[in-house]
């Protein structure tokens, strides 16, 4: 396998290529969320998993609010990869509900809850109830870099022109 698309560290197998391998996780779960479902993938082709809210009543997120909410959940995110806590596009849309700092990032050595940080960027209160989705997590790979310091950077055609690709 490897060489072709794959590499192995451990007992954990890496994509790259655009090929993917199923990963197993360890997950566990709070008291706080015993008739909540496990993280899922609503979808064959959905790249995040649902997190729900492990809330014990509702939580009333006013606007320009700032929320931490619990999941209820642990997880042992492998080394080599990072978990990814990213918005959920239909609050963001309909509601202006997203993350403060997105992505979050669960570092692979991080072993408590996963809580999301919720942002109220609409114009009404939101109400945030037991079980609603309110995040996705995505599992990733992550580049370990190395700096290598030089006196003077390859020239491309964009040099250091401004945002985007017109340079503005």
């Amino acid at each position: 396998m490897e060489g072709e698309g794959f590499s192995r560290a451990g007992n954990v197998v890496r994509y790259h290529a655009g090929v993917t391998i199923p990963l197993t996780l360890q997950i566990r779960r709070l008291s706080s969320a015993h008739d909540l479902p496990l993280p899922c993938y609503m979808t064959s082709g959905a790249a995040g998993m649902d997190l729900y809210a492990a809330v014990h009543e509702d939580l009333r997120l006013e606007p320009g609010a700032i929320a931490l909410v619990a999941t209820g959940f642990e997880v042992a995110i492998p080394e080599g990869f990072e978990g990814q806590v990213r918005p959920r596009s239909g609050l963001a849309v309909r509601h202006g509900i997203s993350l403060p700092n997105t992505p979050a990032t669960i570092d692979s050595d991080y072993r408590g809850e996963i809580r999301v940080p919720l942002i109220n960027l609409g114009r009404e209160p939101f109400l945030v109830s037991r079980g609603m989705r309110i995040a996705q997590l995505v599992v990733s790979p992550v580049a370990r870099v190395t700096w290598n310091e030089v006196q003077v950077l390859q020239t491309t055609d964009r040099g250091g022109k401004g945002f985007g690709h017109s340079g503005v």
